[in-house]
């Protein structure tokens, strides 16, 4: 029997290159580091692209699910470079691209009626072409206490405020909890200063301007940005910055 031709490796001579191929929303389960636990086991959605030079067809897509097997689902940003890597290698790419965001958890220890479990939505992001480009991005959700009078800033949703959404860039390794423990101290802060006469209202620009300012003096971050917004009735409002 004749032996079936590998198309998708076969070279195209119209040289035209294609951006990006690859998969997306990619349910996977994977595994990411825990301060507290050592490991929290997630569902992660994965998005997974490379650039394809033009003197090939194209690829086989369930390559990229291969190299997702290859490293049994434990990936973080330690090991990112390195998926990246084998994806520029297999698939004989000029640059890889990976994004996966998977819901992470921490509670504060209680048990019972004490238990508090808190959820955050975190993707990490990476490119490499001749140098990898990774990024982590956060987003914490901002309540207010309902026992306080707050009509004026409080919407409907019963003290869902709205959200912080941080992405930052690393010099040297940072647990999660670590950043987002940071994150949320800044907005315990900025709830805190409502008691005071000064202040009645919890504004975008005073939460933007305290998460910005912890984030430049934490040494293990490079750069940053940051996005608050407040979830109102008819609109939202937001703020940011960029390091």
């Amino acid at each position: 029997m004749e032996e079936m031709k590998d198309i998708q490796s076969s070279i195209d001579h119209r040289r035209i290159n294609i951006k990006k191929v690859g998969v997306k929303t990619v349910s996977y389960p994977v595994t990411v580091l825990d301060k507290a636990k050592s490991r929290q086991n997630t569902i992660a959605t994965v998005n997974m692209y490379v650039n394809l030079p033009h003197h090939f067809k194209g690829t086989h897509m369930s390559r990229f699910v291969e190299i997702l097997n290859q490293f049994h689902g434990a990936i973080d940003l330690q090991n990112f470079q390195q998926i990246l890597q084998e994806m520029k290698d297999r698939l004989d790419a000029e640059a890889s691209h990976m994004e996966i965001e998977f819901p992470y958890f921490l509670s504060n220890g209680g048990f019972g009626e004490t238990l508090n479990i808190r959820q955050y939505t975190c993707v990490m992001c990476g490119s490499l072409n001749s140098s990898p480009d990774l990024e982590l991005r956060i987003k914490v959700p901002i309540s207010l206490p309902i026992n306080r009078t707050l009509q004026n800033s409080l919407p409907r949703s019963m003290g869902n405020w709205g959200h912080a959404r941080v992405a930052v860039r690393f010099n040297t390794f940072m647990w999660i909890e670590d950043l987002i423990t940071e994150i949320e101290k800044c907005i315990d802060g900025e709830i805190l200063a409502l008691a005071s006469a000064e202040q009645k209202m919890l504004s975008v620009e005073s939460v933007t301007r305290s998460i910005g300012t912890c984030l430049s003096d934490l040494k293990e971050i490079k750069n940053y940005s940051v996005r608050v917004e407040n979830l109102c009735d008819d609109y939202s409002t937001f703020a940011m910055l960029e390091s």
